[in-house]
């Protein structure tokens, strides 16, 4: 076989696997801890379109766990270094760069319906809630979604399962109490990556800290990389067993 950048992605999965692996298309909302991970792993294993959105620039305190943050990055958006890395990973990579929220007012500008998967590594949760409701409005779109991984410890602790079966996640709980207020749990499933390793209690309890942001929420890289790289796995292997099993409904693209 001709090495190519993808090689040693097709001797694992397939060509076939690889070729419509080329024509997916995700929309990656978050590129923080967790959706940095996320989105190299997907320009990596040969995914065809990302969409990149975050309206944040790279702030000192991210360098231990952000992908593209750096000392020399620091003050510059995060979605333009990053989609810089990824094009250098993957030129052939199609890139739509959204420096910007996704919010209830701004979502019909992202058209997701074009999309076959939409991945939410968002923090806020009134975004987060809109993002998941949009999604599952749509028939042909998957949606996948980290819950929290600030205050965690453990990457093995790291699963996925439906929404409904996360267990002791603070973010989950407050995502269940906001869809009640707003119209009731979504029907549709959906499933979400997350830790069932207990919180951990601040390090800096006993002592002084060293003057973080407000409502700042200590993380590790060795979990939120953990939630990325879970999070794009969960596509890569959807897109596989699509083709495994024809009966199931194609995304977009007609995978």
């Amino acid at each position: 076989m001709n090495e190519t950048p993808f090689s040693r992605s097709e001797l694992m999965l397939g060509a076939q696997v690889v070729c419509a692996l080329g024509k997916t298309r995700v929309a990656v909302f978050g590129t923080g801890g967790v959706g940095s991970w996320c989105a190299e792993a997907l320009a990596r294993t040969g995914v065809g379109r990302l969409m990149l959105v975050d309206g944040d620039c790279v702030a000192p305190s991210n360098i231990n766990r952000q992908l593209m943050a750096t000392s020399q990055t620091v003050g510059l958006k995060k979605v333009d270094i990053l989609a810089e890395r990824l094009k250098a990973i993957a030129p052939a990579l199609e890139l739509d760069v959204r420096a910007g929220r996704y919010t209830r007012e701004t979502a019909s500008t992202f058209a997701l319906e074009t999309y076959d998967y939409v991945i939410d590594a968002i923090d806020s949760l009134d975004d987060k809630a809109a993002l998941i409701r949009h999604a599952l409005s749509l028939p042909d779109v998957t949606l996948f979604s980290s819950m929290g991984a600030a205050w965690r410890l453990k990457p093995f602790a790291v699963r996925q399962s439906p929404f409904r079966r996360v267990e002791g996640d603070g973010l989950a709980r407050a995502l269940r109490q906001r869809f009640k207020k707003t119209g009731g749990l979504p029907e549709r499933p959906f499933t979400c990556v997350w830790s069932d390793e207990p919180p951990c209690p601040p390090a800096a309890a006993g002592e002084p800290a060293s003057s973080p942001a407000a409502g700042a929420k200590g993380s590790l890289v060795t979990v939120t990389a953990t939630f990325g790289l879970s999070l794009a796995s969960l596509v890569i292997e959807d897109v596989a067993s699509r083709l495994k099993s024809p009966s199931s409904n194609p995304p977009v693209s007609g995978l």
